[in-house]
C-alpha cells in the first residue's frame, strides 16, 4: 500500500511539474516581442539565423531555436517581411518561419539607355551608380542592351554587384534561347550586330507591327552600301530623351551618327525588345528604303526617293 501511496506521491509531483512547465511555456511564448517591418537573415543553419536575429535587438533564446528547428519550419535566407508591430512571441515565430523574401520590382521600359537606367535605379534603389556602372561592365557583354527591358522582381538590399549579375544573367538566357533557335548558336559577336538592329529598330518603329518593316529598311540600306540616316541613332547613352536637330546631325562626330557615317552604329544605341529582335533576325520582305512619319503618327514606306519627298511635304 505505501508503494501505491509513494507511486501517486511521485505521479502527481510530476504532473505538477509539468502542468507548471506548461504553463510557463504558454506564457512565455505569448510574451509580446517587439518586431521589425523586415528582417535580414544569413544563410545557413537555425542557430545562425537567431544570432543574427539578437544582433538586430531580438532578444531570444535557445527555446525559440528549438522551436524553429524542430517544430516549425526553418526561416529563408535575405530580407523577410515581418510586420512591423508587437505580437506575441510565437506568432513572431510562425511568421519567421513562413515569411517570404521582401522584394523590390524594378522595371526598364524598351527604349532605354544604359546610363538612364542605371542613374533611375540607383536613385530608387538608394545605389551606387558608379559600383552598378562598373558591375554592368563586369558582367555583361554588351556596351548597351545587355539588359532585356522587362520588369523584374529583385530582393530587398541587394548589393550593386548582385543586382546587375541578377538582370544580366536573366537577359543572358533568353538572349541565348532566342540566338539558338533562330541563328543555331549564340556567338556574341554576331549577337551585338542583332542587338544594334534591334536597337535601331526600337528608336524608329512607331509601333510593334512595324518593326520588321523598319528592320527590311535597314537591311536593304546596308546591302547597298547606303547611310542609315535614322535619327534614333543619335539618342544614345546620355541623350536618350534629347531631339536631334539638325545642329546635332552636323555637330555629333560619334560613330552613332549614321548621317556621317554609313553602317551600323558601333554597338547597341538602346535596350531592346524582344519584339524588335525577333524582327532584327526575320524583317519583312521588302524593297523599301525610305519612311517617314504621318500625320497619324505612323510611318509611310516607300522605294521610291521621289515618293519619299512627296510624303515629306505632306506632313510640312
Amino acid at each position: 500500500m505505501n508503494f501505491f501511496k509513494l507511486l501517486y506521491f511521485i505521479f502527481s509531483k510530476l504532473l505538477m511539474v509539468m502542468l507548471f512547465l506548461l504553463i510557463a511555456l504558454i506564457f512565455y511564448f505569448s510574451m509580446p516581442i517587439k518586431t521589425t517591418k523586415s528582417v535580414v537573415l544569413p544563410k545557413g543553419s537555425v542557430t545562425k539565423a537567431i544570432a543574427s536575429l539578437k544582433e538586430q535587438g531580438y532578444s531570444l533564446t535557445h527555446l525559440d531555436t528549438y522551436l524553429l528547428a524542430y517544430i516549425l519550419d526553418a526561416p529563408q535566407s535575405g530580407t523577410l517581411l515581418i510586420g512591423g508591430e508587437k505580437m506575441s512571441r510565437i506568432a513572431f515565430l510562425k511568421k519567421l518561419s513562413s515569411a517570404k523574401e521582401a522584394i523590390d520590382i524594378v522595371t526598364l521600359i524598351p527604349g532605354e539607355t544604359r546610363p538612364i537606367f542605371l542613374e533611375n535605379l540607383a536613385k530608387k534603389q538608394q545605389l551606387d551608380v558608379q559600383k552598378l556602372e562598373d558591375a554592368y561592365t563586369k558582367f555583361s557583354s554588351y556596351k548597351e542592351a545587355g539588359i532585356l527591358p522587362e520588369t523584374y522582381h529583385i530582393p530587398k538590399n541587394i548589393s550593386e554587384e548582385s543586382l546587375i549579375k541578377l538582370l544580366v544573367e536573366q537577359s543572358e538566357k533568353k538572349y541565348k534561347a532566342l540566338a539558338m533557335e533562330h541563328l543555331k548558336k549564340y556567338d556574341k559577336k554576331a549577337w551585338n550586330r542583332i542587338l544594334t538592329i534591334a536597337s535601331v529598330v526600337q528608336k524608329e518603329a512607331a509601333n510593334n507591327e512595324e518593326m520588321p518593316i523598319v528592320a527590311s529598311v535597314i537591311y536593304n540600306r546596308l546591302k547597298i552600301d547606303m547611310a542609315l540616316q535614322m535619327d534614333g541613332t543619335l539618342n544614345y547613352g546620355k541623350y536618350s530623351h534629347i531631339k536631334v536637330t539638325p545642329k546635332r546631325i552636323k555637330t555629333d562626330h560619334s560613330g552613332f551618327n549614321t548621317y556621317a557615317n554609313k553602317g551600323l552604329p558601333p554597338y547597341p544605341v538602346c535596350s531592346v525588345s524582344l519584339t524588335a529582335i525577333k524582327a532584327a533576325l526575320n524583317p519583312k520582305k521588302t524593297n523599301y528604303l525610305y519612311f517617314m512619319r504621318n500625320k497619324s503618327g505612323v510611318h509611310d514606306f516607300t522605294d521610291s526617293y521621289e515618293e519619299h519627298l512627296k510624303n515629306i511635304k505632306k506632313v510640312q
